[in-house]
């Protein structure tokens, strides 16, 4: 497994980083891999909430079995189980006129040539920076709200 951390500073507050990065629509926004929200229990991300997403990636649709740890003034977290396995991890931190917003990403390949493959076309956009661009969209859209 490996992970992928990136950390921005923006002069949005906290709790509107929470609510960029816990309503559905926004997140297919600013998520570093593009997707749909198919289905989710509820209206936003929240602790225990389950959601189905798919996406294309490394031009094959794929879909995943989301679960959310934990929605709260902490941050958001994370598991998505599909061919490739993520545990995402955004932790928010108050700082003087705004938020710290640590990112990480963790990919767990899954068995089989597909799983293999998909996993390091993953791990080939996290390197070339999707993480941080993600973070500059979650920054935006926070400011924005």
């Amino acid at each position: 497994m490996r992970t992928w951390t990136a950390t921005t500073t923006t002069a949005a507050r906290p709790e509107d980083v929470l609510d960029v990065l816990t309503d559905p629509d926004a997140c297919a926004r600013w998520a570093p891999l593009p997707f749909d929200v198919e289905e989710l229990d509820g209206s936003r991300l929240a602790t225990g909430s389950r959601a189905r997403v798919s996406g294309s990636l490394a031009g094959k649709r794929v879909g995943f079995d989301l679960e959310v740890h934990e929605a709260s003034d902490r941050g958001l977290t994370l598991a998505a189980n599909g061919p490739v396995g993520f545990d995402v991890a955004y932790e928010l931190a108050e700082v003087a006129g705004g938020s710290e917003v640590r990112a990480s990403v963790s990919v767990r390949p899954s068995g089989g040539f597909a799983g293999r493959l998909l996993a390091q076309a993953t791990a080939a956009l996290l390197s070339a920076g999707a993480l941080e661009a993600a973070l500059s969209r979650v920054s935006r859209e926070a400011l924005a709200s």
